[in-house]
């Protein structure tokens, strides 16, 4: 008789570099969620205002003109000759200057994968904020660099003093976001000066992840702008997108702008990997400069005031400059973990992200206040209880 097979270990095959990935920290609270009957869902990025007209009907052109096939793999020419046009007003660039490049990916983690894989070599080292985007740390391990954690505790400001003793000779890139998720701070002008200097001075690589620039509030603008390393400098990587702007974060939209010779490293990698940004929904870039998002913007500011008048009177919070997340700190007087505090609130029907997800320390949580406001209200009146113990 012939012998029975041995079982088939695909879990044997899968490699260091997947099993150095863990997604169990947001995967265990959706879990502890699932069995709930309508909570209140204050855990997600994602915009709670529909695709505004103009950008719906730009892709719904594009597809009913059969624009739907693949896009040459740095983007299509015409929508490009856009982005460009938008990112020189922007950046106060020139249109044509020949030492930037410029790229649409699929979405600004596309665009922060294809960075790294162009950048980092086996050991070497990455920068991030702490607390820091749920990407950042998965960066390193995809590419077998090291990342580096820049404490930004208490006030979450990744500065360049922060940053200086964290540099060493296998540093290639520091990474920021501003405004920042989990924290929505803003870093102003001066900060960034300092930044962008640090890294001139020491051959290190500025990459600037500004996906939530547009959702930037009054108190953190400067001269009517979301502070940006760009205007200060040529040889920073700017990585922007439309899915949080304009609330269609499933079409996947990004674009990344910087040095010419890295775009063109990346636009060679993206062309083995993601092939090209959704073709059809390319076309909203083009429908950008027509899309006024300030009303939506000062909705977002009024429920963030919300938040800080609500929590601020029972805990330490940090005020956001901009995007729609508050990083809230457990009131020491409760002993509780961030972790441990996000529990209670679930079981009271109210899902949060603990700090830990984002951080080396698990002593806050992260709100996200892109949810109706009566819910927003609803998710408050249950987190002021619990930490009034």
């Amino acid at each position: 008789m012939p012998e029975t097979p041995a079982e088939f270990d695909v879990d044997a095959m899968l490699s260091h570099r997947a099993r150095s990935i863990d997604a169990s920290g947001i995967r265990r609270i959706f879990e502890l969620g699932a069995s709930l009957e309508n909570p209140i869902n204050l855990s997600i990025g994602q915009p709670d205002f529909p695709v505004p007209r103009e950008i719906k009907d730009a892709v719904i052109e594009a597809i009913e003109s059969n624009r739907n096939g693949y896009t040459v793999t740095q983007g299509d020419a015409a929508v490009l000759a856009e982005v460009r046009s938008a990112l020189a007003q922007e950046m106060d660039w020139a249109v044509e200057d020949p030492s930037i490049g410029v790229m649409l990916t699929s979405g600004t983690s596309g665009a922060l994968v294809l960075a790294a894989l162009a950048l980092l070599n086996a050991g070497d080292e990455l920068i991030i904020p702490d607390p820091w985007f749920v990407v950042y740390p998965q960066l390193a391990h995809l590419t077998g660099a090291k990342s580096i954690a820049c404490d930004t505790y208490p006030d979450f400001r990744m500065t360049a003093e922060r940053i200086e003793p964290l540099i060493t000779e296998r540093t290639k890139a520091v990474l920021l976001d501003s405004p920042g998720n989990p924290t929505g701070i803003v870093l102003d002008t001066a900060e960034l000066e300092a930044i962008v200097a640090l890294c001139r001075d020491r051959g290190v690589l500025l990459i600037a992840d500004e996906i939530y620039d547009e959702f930037t509030y009054e108190d953190a603008l400067q001269d009517g702008r979301c502070p940006s390393p760009g205007r200060l400098t040529k040889d920073a990587l700017i990585i922007k997108g439309l899915g949080k702007t304009f609330g269609c974060t499933g079409w996947r939209l990004g674009l990344a702008a910087g040095p010419v010779e890295l775009i063109e490293t990346m636009t060679k990698l993206q062309q083995f990997t993601y092939v090209c940004a959704p073709s059809m929904a390319q076309a909203a870039f083009t429908a950008r400069p027509n899309v006024d998002m300030s009303s939506e913007v000062r909705s977002y500011q009024g429920r963030r005031d919300l938040v800080l008048e609500r929590l601020g009177a029972v805990t330490e919070v940090i005020p956001p400059g901009g995007a729609f997340y508050v990083f809230v700190k457990v009131p020491e007087h409760l002993g509780l973990t961030g972790t441990e505090f996000v529990e209670q609130a679930i079981q009271r029907g109210v899902l949060i992200i603990p700090g830990a997800v984002f951080s080396d320390r698990d002593t806050h949580f992260r709100i996200s206040y892109a949810v109706p406001e009566a819910d927003l209200r609803r998710g408050l009146d249950v987190i002021v209880d619990l930490m009034n113990g």
